[in-house]
């Protein structure tokens, strides 16, 4: 079973694995945000400008994001 993503909890993008297993997840559009893989829905947006998902969910950059971010 592959292992889930991070994603962040201010941006809700899908953040990349760390370059080396030692290094902490974190988000290159909100450093100091907190990650978690406890989010749900997927959603890859490729053209913010024209998509009504995008502006419902106000992203303005193409990427991966989670609907839903659970921080506790």
């Amino acid at each position: 079973m592959a292992k889930k993503p991070f994603a962040c909890s201010e941006c809700h993008r899908i953040v990349p694995d760390p370059p080396t297993k030692n290094d902490p997840p974190q988000c290159h559009h909100c450093p100091s945000a907190m990650v978690t893989t406890d989010w749900s829905g997927y959603v890859v947006i490729l053209h913010p400008h024209r998509s009504e998902v995008a502006q419902r969910l106000e992203i303005d950059s193409p990427g991966s994001y989670a609907l839903k971010v659970n921080i506790r």
